[in-house]
């Protein structure tokens, strides 16, 4: 009988183990992927590692439970459990939001060498005739960088998006907010057949957000560079566009995370970009919801290089 019993207590302890390493994985699933968004992105041969990394620190964090305090290990789910159920009626970091971090996070082999234009954008601007002059110092003459309205309306909407992800992407997320906000809010108005406008960003702020291509370009330019980013123009045959600088490979791999993490919402089948040299620039265009459009077509007129 003695023997009996404790063999029926090494089963009950056995299957509390089991239970309590279940309830473990239960825990480190979710616990994951939010660790990760307080690491910034750590690429490895091309390869991002901070999910790995974040996965074993979870890990960690469950194993010190499992061993100090054991029984702790089931209020902790249900903390868990509790905390993501509540996120997700709140719409903050819930259920969702961690099968998107997952996808995201694994996410690779982006198909984007098929997309690349390099060599539309090698043309040296000092080709270009002088009418192409006139109009780039036309425009160059609309844009407002260190004005203190524009600045300060730039700074203002570039902190009502994507604050939860500063950690892990620090100024994208500012320059993603800021792209969320103008592409979310831009109306199209036409200028009249017999006259080209451009408006200076504060007009088009000023008109409820209204304007055309250029006005898009000029206001979303401008706006990015008084938090710090480099942009250019790009007119190809009727249409301008905005682009922004991402750097290099490095960068680029970065910032295109980003993108699908935090455009997740927005069908992405694909990033449109130009590259020439290792310089990476993303099309911001209003055709799209989400940085990476596609460009409407590759008639290269002129390029504005706004440094």
């Amino acid at each position: 009988m003695a023997e009996v019993r404790r063999s029926n207590i090494g089963k009950a302890k056995q299957a509390e183990r089991w239970v309590a390493n279940f309830a473990g994985l239960l825990i480190i699933i979710p616990l994951t992927p939010f660790i990760c968004r307080f690491i910034p992105p750590i690429l490895f041969g091309g390869i991002n590692i901070d999910l790995i990394i974040s996965f074993f620190i979870a890990i960690i964090i469950v194993r010190v439970i499992l061993w100090l305090m054991r029984p702790l290990i089931f209020p902790a789910l249900f903390l868990v459990l509790g905390y993501l159920i509540y996120a997700q009626m709140n719409g903050t970091y819930g259920f969702g939001k961690v099968i998107n971090d997952y996808k995201t996070l694994a996410f690779s082999n982006w198909q984007d060498k098929d997309k690349k234009s390099g060599d539309l954008l090698s043309i040296n601007p000092a080709l270009f005739e002088k009418p192409a002059d006139k109009v780039s110092r036309r425009i160059r003459g609309k844009m407002q960088i260190g004005d203190s309205s524009v600045r300060n309306w730039a700074v203002k909407h570039s902190l009502i998006h994507f604050a939860d992800y500063q950690n892990r992407y620090g100024m994208l997320t500012r320059q993603l907010s800021l792209f969320k906000h103008i592409n979310n809010n831009f109306n199209y108005v036409s200028d009249t057949h017999r006259d080209e406008y451009y408006a200076t960003p504060l007009e088009t702020i000023e008109n409820g957000m209204g304007g055309d291509c250029d006005d898009h370009s000029i206001l979303m330019a401008s706006a990015l560079m008084n938090i710090g980013a480099r942009c250019r123009l790009v007119i190809i045959e009727g249409h301008m566009y905005p682009e922004l600088f991402v750097g290099g490979k490095k960068e680029f791999d970065i910032l295109q995370q980003a993108i699908v993490q935090l455009f997740s919402n927005e069908k992405i089948t694909n990033l449109h970009f130009h590259e020439y040299k290792g310089e990476f620039w993303i099309n911001l265009d209003y055709s799209a919801r989400h940085p990476g459009g596609p460009y409407l077509n590759d008639k290269l007129r002129l390029i504005i290089d706004l440094e």
